[in-house]
């Protein structure tokens, strides 16, 4: 029962990510209240509130029918326009900032919501346009009904406001920014939580059976709990060998088991792996520091040329750089303290060299983010690390950036500014022939 909850966990994960799902929940909940509306129509609830609250009814039969009418036309407009807001939003996020950011904007829920209450809204008034009966008889008029597709009207009338208010601070670089942080930060919070009081004992496992994935995709998420049940039932244990996050290829391998498996038992242990062809911050913390350094690259390429943009990510990247240091660079599945498999997270060194190598390469020229860049390492160096190696691979690229800005300045200036900052750092830095100064 544990395994069957988690997989419909898992498989809720998955579909909550679509841009599709609460629209579909919100369209269903309009077809189901329109046929339960016509229902109590049956029964006679606009009669009863024709004789005790008339004001609330609408009881004129053309009348009934333009205000539908009108109200679907009116949010059919008001849907189109939303609908066309979020392509301009991932069209500008994708051109300006990262097209990785695309997953995380998709899936926003509010949005999602509010092209839901249009949907809501629309179907519900269209089948209860169709339930109307032009007699002129007002006891065969859904009055009643026919007010609330106006009350629904009405409540989308508000979230179109406020979808024009979230909208123009989606698009803000400092809102994503800050997005992707809060997601990064939970994420690193819960990874943080489990570490603690888990034991590190685990065995050499280079003479186990490996095993081959059948599919591809982005190794996105893992049922960590139905993994768990299946090595204390096969007393058996578990190493999980790609990086999370990364693109799994068709026939590599995928894990290793103390035990062998059978071919049922090894159907099993693949179906705790979830594959994707789109990431998100939510599953793996790690695409949040690419995304971020992705965002200070394409602000500082030629064709954007935003170093204000880049400063502001540059804060977010350091504060989670400082959380990240309080991690191992090792990472097991465990259960009341017991430990049942190892995955192999990426290391802070390889972390380190990917975010800045793309950083230096557009950001070396100017010194006023070299110069920020500086102050995250030497802010780096003075916070707690959970490995001692984590300090010297920070010495290790503040060197590498401030070589590689020192070599492409010439003002006297900017290059006293680099020695500075290297003197803080307590970096020794070579230099060059041509670049010594008289």
């Amino acid at each position: 029962m544990k395994n069957f909850f988690s997989n419909l966990y898992s498989f809720y994960r998955k579909l909550k990510s679509k841009i599709a799902f609460y629209p579909t929940l919100f369209a269903l909940s309009g077809l189901v209240f329109a046929f339960l509306m016509m229902y109590l129509e049956k029964r006679g609830i606009s009669d009863y509130l024709v004789e005790n609250a008339p004001f609330l009814v609408v009881n004129n039969g053309d009348t009934a029918m333009v205000i539908l009418s009108a109200c679907i036309t009116g949010l059919i407009s008001m849907m189109v326009f939303s609908f066309s807001m979020v392509m301009l939003l991932l069209n500008q996020a994708a051109n300006n900032y990262s097209p990785r950011l695309l997953p995380g904007l998709i899936s926003d829920y509010r949005h999602q919501i509010i092209l839901g209450i249009y949907l809501f809204s629309i179907l519900y008034c269209i089948f209860i346009l169709f339930y109307i009966q032009p007699t002129g008889d007002k006891y065969q008029i859904p009055g009643f009904s026919v007010l609330l597709g106006i009350l629904a009207t009405v409540v989308s009338l508000y979230s179109f406001i406020y979808f024009i208010h979230n909208i123009s601070q989606s698009i803000q670089i400092t809102y994503i920014l800050d997005e992707i942080y809060s997601s990064a930060k939970t994420r690193l919070h819960e990874v943080l939580e489990r570490e603690k009081n888990v034991s590190t004992g685990f065995p050499d496992s280079h003479d186990w059976q490996d095993y081959y994935t059948k599919t591809s995709g982005y190794f996105r998420h893992l049922n960590r709990q139905k993994l768990i049940a299946f090595c204390k039932e096969k007393d058996t244990l578990i190493e999980i060998l790609p990086v999370r996050g990364m693109f799994v290829l068709q026939g590599i391998s995928l894990f290793r088991s103390k035990k062998a498996l059978t071919q049922k038992e090894i159907e099993t242990v693949l179906d705790c792996f979830h594959f994707s062809r789109k990431e998100l911050v939510a599953d793996n913390y790690v695409l949040a520091f690419k995304q971020i350094a992705e965002v200070i690259a394409k602000a500082m390429s030629p064709g954007i040329n935003d170093p204000g943009t880049a400063l502001n990510a540059i804060d977010y990247l350091t504060e989670l750089l400082r959380m990240r240091m309080l991690m191992t660079d090792e990472s097991y599945i465990h259960d009341n303290g017991k430990t049942y498999a190892r995955e192999r997270p990426v290391k802070f060194e390889e972390l380190l060299y990917n975010l800045l190598a793309s950083i230096r390469t557009y950001s070396k020229q100017d010194i006023v983010v070299v110069q920020k860049l500086g102050y995250m390492f030497i802010y780096l160096q003075q916070q707690e690390a959970k490995e001692k190696a984590y300090h010297k691979n920070l010495n290790t690229e503040a060197e590498r950036l401030l070589l590689d800005a020192r070599n492409s300045l010439d003002n006297k200036t900017d290059i006293d500014v680099i020695e500075k900052l290297a003197k803080k750092l307590k970096l020794n830095l070579p230099m060059e022939e041509n670049k010594k100064l008289p």
